[in-house]
């Protein structure tokens, strides 16, 4: 990105400097180091080596904080308060580096070949500064050792090693509120104030109306205590933590709770590629012989015999070859001896006394370079003429073009006259199920995109072959320099067209997350790098794998997957949407009782009629609507069907169109037939134990079949099934029993003023209050049927089934 340029790293400066030149301007020796008064004089000088965190905060705090940032939990404390006035290293970059020292750096700069380290100064590129590849004197912390060793002078500790620039990085990232916190947040707002105002209201006039002050002050504390959606909290926390224990039963473990749900609202799924759509294991996938002269699949290639390796000419990125000298034996994989182990001469033989057999292998233009025929079968080998090269070189091309990496091999007694055997094609194989995984997220409406240090031919072939919907042109793929090269508004400007971004860089991980979030989407970032921990803990659900990630991937991460599968992110995007509707049907089922409730006090305060419900039957509706079958509502099994349904957008109002309908229906269903049981029982204009008792259970029946109306928005109760929830049967039987203890029980008809029904008032309540469930049936079914309509009527046209913000189903044009 265009902006002021950071200051660069001890790493970047030395690595322009030589050994020599480093220890002098540093006071040290390149073989003694530093004396222990020195090393402690600038201990005291720059600090310990070790990176600093911020102080957290106190747990006092963090339980104040609590209540101001929650609005529902400041609704929860004042019903609480209504209620009773009734009655929680060592870091070092070093240089001065040994003959053959290959070092894996995957983990931070993305890069899964090793990168060959040299003692010389880098004086290429006088005038920019040096990408962290492109400092090949330079050992970093936190990266290992893959051949060779070597001995190093320390240039930075602590923030001024390149860890430590992405350890700061990811410090300065701001934690942001998931969209179900935000949805809570401004839900729980509107429903205070939209309820202190009825309630205000229908206290005012009550008392306009000659009613005593103390009748109508309990009344509205009832109703305040029933109105306030205190359950809210508790049930969105039991939901996501049971669906962080059914996500770490298919393997991935969630950090914070919200992280759950917020992984049903991701539209945009930044990938990294090493190691996590991969393997980050090179493995040969074709061999190629001009025997066979068309490639071939690995396991027809035949096994090396057994051998007695006598000496060995390592592999360097100059000469971009190596090869041994075998002899036949009986030790397979025998090692050399320390005498042989590194033979430029080629002059070492076996114990045996043979001088054996060179195997050469390495990239084709050294090689081929060296063959002079090349081997047809067992008993006949042909010369290595220019048509033969040809051949060889334009199938290494075509390899090369699918993304792979290709491998000479040839062998003989002369070094210089060597017999060429074939190529291998190698390359990083895909995670098993990654393919399939990004197919079904991409036809969820998910945007997945790949991030890899790797070049952009090869990002692309890489990406083609694991399924991604690659845009024919440039537009598909983004390079680390491109994005350089461009303002912020360009780079949101550009995200929408690409799918993977190539030679990228940490800080162009987050400048990519950035990009996307500026445009509104919700974004999840995969890694296991040092290098994906800025980007990982900027997204909005960070996913780092739990065997091949490093700890600082994982400590920036919401969420690990134990068995780094890609897959299981389904599962996760699944869980998430069904916790989000899980908590949508709850809200329609809390809802509609408060609004029922307080219309019905409303109507008849209005009306100068006394008060159906009164404070203890109103307390005992508020402990039902908040209770077991409200809870038991936030457990549904999962859908099947919620993987069609897009993403939910970040500004998306929790409280949808469909769901308001659905709650203002529900609730005139309730009032009506209420109200009608008040009036008819009120025969003798007098309101007596009965007639509170049958209005009371009148609404206590409509709540239960309400509930079971509420457990899915779109599906009937009988396609659903009466068994899949067995928390939610139970609750419901619960409070049934509990109804009838209330209006059977002499001790409960004292204390909710009750009395005994007969057999006829329950059947005839039972038949009424089902109202509710019967109405909320048939417009499930007329809604299913009008969309398998719209379905037939559209299939083959190019239309597909999608859901607006406002929960309603359309089609567009795809």
């Amino acid at each position: 990105m265009t902006s002021q340029a950071a200051p660069a790293t001890p790493s970047a400066a030395f690595a322009r400097r030589s050994a020599e030149e480093t220890a002098s301007q540093l006071d040290t020796h390149s073989t003694s180091g530093l004396s222990t008064q020195e090393a402690n004089k600038r201990r005291l000088q720059y600090g310990l080596n070790e990176f600093e965190v911020e102080d957290d905060e106190s747990i006092y705090l963090k339980f104040l904080k609590s209540f101001y940032e929650n609005p529902l939990i400041l609704l929860l404390l004042a019903s609480a308060v209504v209620s009773l006035a009734m009655g929680q290293n060592d870091d070092a970059i070093s240089i001065t580096l040994a003959v053959d020292l290959e070092i894996d750096e995957s983990n931070l700069t993305g890069e899964n070949k090793p990168c060959r380290k040299q003692t010389e100064a880098i004086v290429s590129n006088e005038y920019t500064e040096l990408t962290i590849t492109e400092r090949k004197n330079i050992a970093y912390m936190g990266t290992l050792v893959r051949n060779g060793h070597g001995t190093g002078i320390v240039v930075g500790t602590s923030k001024e090693t390149e860890f430590g620039v992405v350890f700061c990085m990811m410090q300065e990232v701001e934690i942001r509120k998931t969209p179900l916190q935000l949805s809570m947040d401004e839900l729980g707002k509107k429903l205070s104030m939209l309820s202190f105002v009825i309630i205000g209201v229908i206290v005012l006039i009550g008392l306009f109306q000659g009613k005593h002050w103390l009748e109508m002050m309990t009344i509205g504390v009832s109703l305040a205590v029933a109105a306030i959606p205190e359950g809210l909290p508790i049930v969105v926390t039991v939901t996501l933590a049971l669906g962080v224990l059914r996500m770490a039963n298919r393997k991935a473990i969630i950090k914070k709770l919200p992280s759950v749900e917020t992984l049903g609202s991701v539209n945009v799924v930044c990938a990294d590629k090493t190691g996590t759509l991969t393997m980050n294991q090179m493995t040969v996938t074709k061999v190629f012989t001009l025997a066979e002269g068309f490639p071939v699949e690995l396991d027809k290639a035949k096994d090396v015999d057994s051998f007695e390796r006598i000496s060995e000419f390592p592999f360097n990125s100059e000469q971009k070859f190596m090869h041994v000298r075998c002899a036949p034996g009986s030790i397979q994989g025998h090692k050399p001896t320390p005498e042989h182990a590194i033979d430029p001469t080629n002059a070492a033989v076996s114990q045996s006394g043979s001088p054996g057999v060179v195997y050469f292998k390495g990239a084709i233009e050294p090689v081929l370079e060296r063959c002079v025929n090349y081997y047809r079968s067992e008993s006949s080998n042909l010369p290595l003429d220019i048509e033969a090269k040809d051949k060889i070189i334009a199938q290494a091309n075509e390899m090369a073009s699918h993304g792979l990496r290709v491998l000479a091999m040839a062998f003989g007694s002369d070094i210089e006259r060597l017999t060429f055997v074939g190529i291998v094609a190698m390359h990083d194989p895909p995670r098993p199920g990654v393919e399939d995984s990004i197919r079904t997220l991409v036809g969820s409406g998910v945007k997945v995109i790949m991030i890899t240090g790797d070049a952009d031919a090869t990002a692309l072939s890489i990406a083609r072959r694991l399924g991604f919907p690659i845009n024919p042109g440039k537009s598909s793929c983004l390079t680390g320099p491109e994005i350089e090269s461009m303002t912020e508004r360009q780079l949101q400007d550009a995200v929408g067209n690409v799918c993977v971004f190539a030679r990228t860089t940490p800080k162009h991980k987050m400048a990519i997350v950035s990009a996307f979030q500026a445009k509104g989407c919700i974004v999840a970032m995969t890694g296991d790098g040092v290098n994906d921990a800025p980007a990982l803990k900027l997204a909005d659900i960070g996913i780092s794998m739990g065997r091949s990630g490093t700890d600082v991937a994982k400590e920036a991460a919401d969420m690990i997957l134990v068995d780094d599968d890609f897959s299981t992110i389904l599962g996760a995007v699944e869980e998430g949407k069904s916790i989000f509707y899980n908590i949508q049907n709850f809200l329609t089922f809390q809802l509609s009782t408060s609004v029922a409730a307080l219309t019905l006090i409303a109507m008849a305060t209005l009306f100068g009629l006394n008060n159906p419900l009164n404070a203890m039957q109103i307390l005992w509706i508020n402990i039902l609507m908040d209770g077991p079958p409200a809870q038991s509502l936030g457990v549904e099994p999962v859908d099947d069907d919620v993987m069609k349904k897009p993403p939910r957008a970040r500004d998306a109002p929790i409280l949808t169109r469909l769901l308001l309908q659905r709650v203002l229906t529900s609730a005139m269903i309730i009032v009506a037939g209420t109200m009608f049981v008040y009036v008819h029982e009120m025969t003798d204009g007098s309101v007596t134990a009965r007639d509170t008792t049958m209005t009371f259970t009148t609404f206590v029946f409509f709540d239960m079949f309400n509930a079971l109306a509420c457990r899915s928005e779109k599906k009937s109760a009988f396609s659903i099934g009466f068994t899949t929830n067995k928390m939610f049967n139970f609750s419901v039987m619960g409070s049934v029993i509990g109804q009838f203890l209330v209006i059977y029980m002499p001790f409960f008809q004292t204390v909710f003023q009750t009395e005994a029904l007969s057999l006829t008032d329950i059947l005839g309540i039972t038949l009424l209050t089902s109202s509710v469930f019967w109405v909320e049936e048939v417009r499930k079914f007329f809604g299913a049927r009008k969309g398998e309509k719209m379905r037939g009527r559209n299939a083959g046209q190019g239309f597909r089934r999608v859901e607006t913000e406002d929960g309603e189903e359309t089609f567009e044009i795809v």
